[in-house]
């Protein structure tokens, strides 16, 4: 049996490549504006960290790389989520 190499994808923030099943998606569609994690078009990709959080806030990374304008409810989703995933890293 042939292993699939996993799908690598850059952190707007940090720059690391990861596997994108360890990053957060956020989507620009075309029809349903800004979107966490579900959706087509383009995308750009954040570690589930406070610090890459905090970078991609302060130096409006996420906006540059979706070429778009983010209102602050999706970084108030964002940061919910990585709380989540935050939460779920510290019981396992």
């Amino acid at each position: 049996m042939s292993q699939r190499n996993p799908i690598l994808r850059r952190c707007v923030a940090c720059k690391k490549v990861l596997d994108r099943k360890c990053l957060l998606k956020v989507t620009r569609d075309f029809q349903n504006g800004v979107l966490i994690s579900c959706g087509m078009g383009r995308s750009a990709y954040l570690c589930p960290t406070e610090s890459c959080f905090e970078e991609a806030l302060k130096r409006k990374r996420l906006q540059k790389a979706l070429r778009c304008d983010i209102h602050s409810s999706v970084f108030n989703m964002l940061q919910k989520q990585l709380n989540t995933c935050n939460d779920s890293d510290t019981e396992a």
